[in-house]
C-alpha cells in the first residue's frame, strides 16, 4: 500500500511538473513576441496579403476585431469576393460563381464563432475559456528542434455531432516561437487528414512579432502559400461592413 501511494505521489509530481512546464514555455513565448499584456491591449489587426495557390497570385485583405468581427477581402479578376465576414452573430460570404452574398449555416457559423473567441492567440487567458494544454515532449519539424504542445479547445459540432478540437503546436526550441500547428480535418474531402500551417519570417510590428510568410495546407501534400506585405494595428473600421447587406440580396432576387 505504501509503494501504491509512494507511485500515485510521483506520478502526481510528474503531471504537475508538466503542466508547469508547457505554462512556462508559453510563458516564454509570450514574452518573446512582446508582452502577454501588450497583446491583450491590441483591438484591432489588418493585414495585406498576398496568396500563391496553384501557380496564381492574387492580394487578400484580412480584418479582425477584438470584439469578433472579422472579414477578408479577396480581390480577384478585377473584382472583390469578401469570404469569412463575421459580425458577432451572421457569418457570410459572396458566392464565388454568382457573386450575391450568402450566409452559411447555422453549424459553421457556430464553429466560427468559438474560433472568434482566440482573436490574436487562442492560448491567451486559456484556462478561463477552459482550454487545456499539455506538453507531450520533443518532435523534429522541417529541420528544427521543436516542443509538440496538445492544446484542447471548445467542442466543434461536425454533421450535427460535437466532435474534440485537439491542436498540436510545435515551439521551437531555441526562441519558444510556434512554427506549426497540426490538426486533423473534420469535413470534406480531406476529412481524416492532417492540416498543418507552417509559420516563419517573424517581423516586429509596434513591438509585436508576427510571422509573415505562412503555409498552409494538408500534411505532406499541397499547400497555400500566404506572404503578409503589411500588418496594421488598432485600424480604424467602419463596423457597417460586417454588415450581411439583406437589401442587396432582396433586391438581385426580385
Amino acid at each position: 500500500m505504501k509503494k501504491l501511494t509512494l507511485l500515485l505521489f510521483i506520478f502526481s509530481i510528474s503531471f504537475i511538473s508538466q503542466a508547469q512546464t508547457a505554462d512556462e514555455i508559453l510563458s516564454n513565448y509570450f514574452e518573446n513576441i512582446g508582452g502577454l499584456e501588450n497583446l491583450k491591449n491590441i483591438e484591432g489587426v489588418k493585414m495585406s496579403t498576398t496568396v500563391n495557390q496553384m501557380g496564381m497570385e492574387f492580394p487578400v485583405e484580412i480584418i479582425q476585431l477584438k470584439d469578433g468581427k472579422q472579414m477578408s477581402t479577396v480581390k480577384f479578376q478585377g473584382k472583390e469576393i469578401k469570404q469569412g465576414v463575421f459580425d458577432g452573430e451572421i457569418l457570410w460570404g459572396h458566392n464565388f460563381r454568382t457573386m450575391k452574398p450568402e450566409k452559411s449555416d447555422a453549424e459553421t457559423t457556430a464553429n466560427f464563432k468559438l474560433e472568434a473567441n482566440d482573436f490574436m492567440d487562442p492560448f491567451i487567458n486559456y484556462k478561463d475559456k477552459g482550454y487545456t494544454v499539455e506538453l507531450l515532449g520533443k518532435e523534429t519539424i522541417d529541420g528544427a528542434d521543436t516542443y509538440k504542445i496538445k492544446l484542447v479547445k471548445e467542442p466543434v459540432t461536425v454533421d450535427g455531432n460535437q466532435e474534440e478540437s485537439v491542436n498540436y503546436y510545435f515551439f521551437d526550441t531555441e526562441n519558444y516561437i510556434p512554427i506549426a500547428v497540426q490538426s486533423e480535418i473534420k469535413s470534406g474531402p480531406e476529412k481524416g487528414k492532417v492540416s498543418e500551417i507552417m509559420f516563419s519570417d517573424y517581423q516586429e510590428v509596434d513591438g509585436i512579432y508576427f510571422p509573415f510568410s505562412i503555409k498552409q495546407g494538408v500534411k505532406d501534400g499541397q499547400s497555400v502559400a500566404i506572404t503578409i506585405n503589411s500588418i496594421e494595428l488598432n485600424p480604424s473600421v467602419d463596423a457597417s461592413m460586417f454588415i450581411f447587406p439583406e437589401e442587396e440580396t432582396s433586391t438581385e432576387g426580385k
